[in-house]
């Protein structure tokens, strides 16, 4: 579980900077890292930054802080977190240091970014909705490392942690472990691996005949087969292989000839199924109207027909994704290049200067910052093996023709998402009808043998 805030920095930026900087919170810096510009001179290149600022205001930087909960996550795991939740909150546009703190009981990250942007100069607008936008970001992240998330919901407020998932649960060691299962079994290809990702996350392994862990602070182990039938050694395995879904029964793929459409027939004919009618229950005969609707349009027959068309769909989701996050990573890169390139342009006669000045050190006291600028351009520069500059001019219109890709890219992922998601409808439709009205058939079927 990892807790978000967020507040303005007003006034000392360094000291706020030294600060998430310290060494001994750091490991000796090495959990510090920067977008844009180099952590040891951060505030003067924010500084620069905002006074290009098209809007003037009082915040020069935001101060976001994400807290663990102990024992959750290794250092290195929650640094990359860090990482991957400030490249989401700033878009690749504002400069920022990130830091993970590891000097008290709970691992935590201090990011600092830049209240104005380096690419077309506008404010970060701080209010209710990005920080929702950031919390949210923040849970997506945990729940694809196998962290614990904390679901908002009636009750829930107010309440610590322990208390919510005891209270949801029954038991808060228990319900902790099966959330970091769930979340590691789509990201490990074995067992074992899954075991290695919980002790990395602060689990102690007890094997044996029954694999047992316990969290950091929890007295006894927990055997996994106690969580449940989908949580034996043997279950996880099935699951982590994709031959075992978690308590769900998915209808037979191998049906035969039979028409789908006729299946579905059949089953809403039967008004005395047991099975149509705990279905119509939660849904209507409009929605299985819809359903029928949708199969006949899209000229789906067989089952096998709509899981192929839905893989087919989810490809193409996935392939636009991909498209999606390399124009991205290319606009980021560009956006630091060009901001780059133009602060060496812009710096560059004072640094010409400095160079000529008889008196190096009362010329570099009276342009320090200038100075400062251009000698880290520089050093990015020639860090990204840059040995020609290009012309400014034709990077921006290539950094707007690759905007305008990005958005056309963005509304065919769109689609493409909304269609998974129309899919998913259906065939959720479909499984209710056809499971539920198997069921009294595998019933009688037992009475029978």
């Amino acid at each position: 579980m990892a807790v978000t805030k967020i507040k303005p920095v007003k006034s000392t930026l360094s000291k706020a900077l030294d600060y998430i900087q310290n060494p001994d919170k750091t490991d000796g810096k090495m959990l510090v890292s920067s977008f844009g510009c180099a952590y040891e001179t951060a505030d003067i290149e924010f500084e620069y930054t905002l006074s290009q600022a098209l809007q003037k205001g009082n915040n020069l930087a935001f101060h976001l802080i994400q807290s663990f909960e102990p024992g959750e996550v290794d250092y290195e795991t929650a640094h990359k977190i860090g990482q991957q939740l400030a490249d989401a909150v700033t878009k690749g546009q504002h400069e920022y240091v990130l830091t993970t703190h590891i000097d008290k009981g709970h691992v935590h990250n201090h990011i600092i970014f830049c209240a104005v942007n380096f690419v077309d100069h506008h404010k970060y607008n701080s209010n209710k909705r990005s920080y929702y936008g950031i919390r949210n970001m923040s849970d997506k992240l945990c729940r694809e490392n196998g962290l614990s998330v904390v679901v908002p919901g009636k009750g829930s407020k107010g309440k610590s942690y322990a208390e919510y998932q005891a209270e949801k649960t029954g038991t808060s060691w228990k319900g902790k472990l099966k959330i970091a299962v769930d979340a590691l079994i789509p990201q490990v290809s074995s067992f074992e691996e899954l075991l290695q990702r919980l002790q990395a996350a602060g689990y102690e392994i007890k094997p044996g005949k029954y694999v047992s862990c316990r969290a950091p602070g929890q007295e006894r182990f927990t055997r996994l087969k106690t969580l449940g039938a989908d949580y034996t050694e043997e279950a996880i395995r099935e699951r982590i292989s994709g031959k075992r879904a978690r308590a769900g029964k998915a209808p037979r793929a191998d049906r035969g000839g039979v028409s789908l459409l006729i299946d579905i027939e059949n089953s809403i004919k039967a008004a005395q199924s047991k099975g149509y009618e705990q279905w119509a229950k939660i849904h209507n005969l409009k929605q299985a109207a819809k359903t029928m609707n949708f199969l006949t349009e899209h000229k789906i027959e067989q089952y096998a027909d709509l899981t192929a068309r839905i893989a087919e769909i989810q490809t193409e989701s996935e392939q636009a994704a991909d498209a999606l996050k390399n124009v991205e990573k290319r606009l980021t890169d560009m956006a630091v290049f060009i901001k780059n390139i133009s602060t060496y342009q812009k710096t560059k006669p004072v640094y010409d200067a400095y160079r000529k000045a008889k008196n190096k050190e009362k010329y570099r006291a009276a342009h320090e910052r200038d100075i400062i600028l251009h000698e880290a351009a520089a050093r990015a520069m020639k860090a990204a093996g840059v040995t020609k500059f290009p012309n400014l001019a034709a990077l921006q219109s290539e950094y707007e023709a690759l905007q305008a890709q990005k958005e056309a890219l963005y509304a065919d992922y769109g689609k493409l998402k909304k269609q998974v998601r129309e899919y998913d409808v259906i065939k959720q439709n479909i499984d209710s009808i056809l499971r539920q009205d198997r069921e009294p058939e595998r019933g009688k079927e037992t009475e029978r043998g």
